[in-house]
């Protein structure tokens, strides 16, 4: 018994990532799940970017708290979130481009291409038909899943238990959007 309760100490990102998947089921209309969900996409790899950029993996959780609470504020203001995510993450990218960083091989020209790559996907299923959208929403969080799993197998950028959160979180919200939407 008290190996169970241990390996579940140590599992606690994936019980939290299954109750915070379990908290987004039957958020609203498909059109409204794609478009917040798609939103909440720009900031996954924002939040790597970030992190790496400060070197710092102990501000994982604490850029997470931040970002949830912003992306709360804009949508209790009325605010589309990508009215602030998309220049705050073109500011992240300049800040990691400053002094070349973002240029040289290495994690943080390796988050910067990420942020790139998933925003591209992001704004994309954002742009298009609700029904295509929410495909293109679901391919972004499912391969963000696998990158945290990549980043959790090199135990590299962020902390090891947000990387594991966060890919259970992914892809769980990515089969969300396909299967139950």
């Amino acid at each position: 018994m008290s190996r169970a309760i241990h390996t579940l100490g140590r599992r606690w990102p994936t019980l939290l990532a299954l109750a915070s998947a379990a908290l987004t089921l039957g958020g609203g209309d498909r059109a409204g799940q794609v478009a917040g969900l798609g939103e909440i996409l720009l900031i996954l790899p924002l939040l790597y970017l970030v992190v790496a950029r400060a070197e710092r993996r102990g501000l994982s959780w604490p850029v997470l708290v931040a970002c949830v609470l912003l992306v709360t504020g804009l949508r209790l203001a009325e605010i589309p979130a990508t009215a602030a995510i998309v220049p705050i993450a073109l500011g992240a990218l300049i800040w990691s481009a400053i002094g070349g960083h973002a240029l040289r091989p290495g994690m943080i020209r390796v988050q910067a291409l990420g942020m790139l790559a998933f925003g591209a996907l992001a704004l994309l299923g954002l742009a298009v038909d609700p029904d295509l959208g929410r495909y293109l929403v679901a391919a972004g969080w499912f391969l963000h899943g696998i990158w945290d799993f990549v980043h959790l197998k090199l135990d590299r950028v962020v902390a090891r238990s947000y990387a594991e959160w966060c890919g259970v979180f992914d892809v769980l919200i990515a089969v969300q959007l396909v299967v139950l939407a």
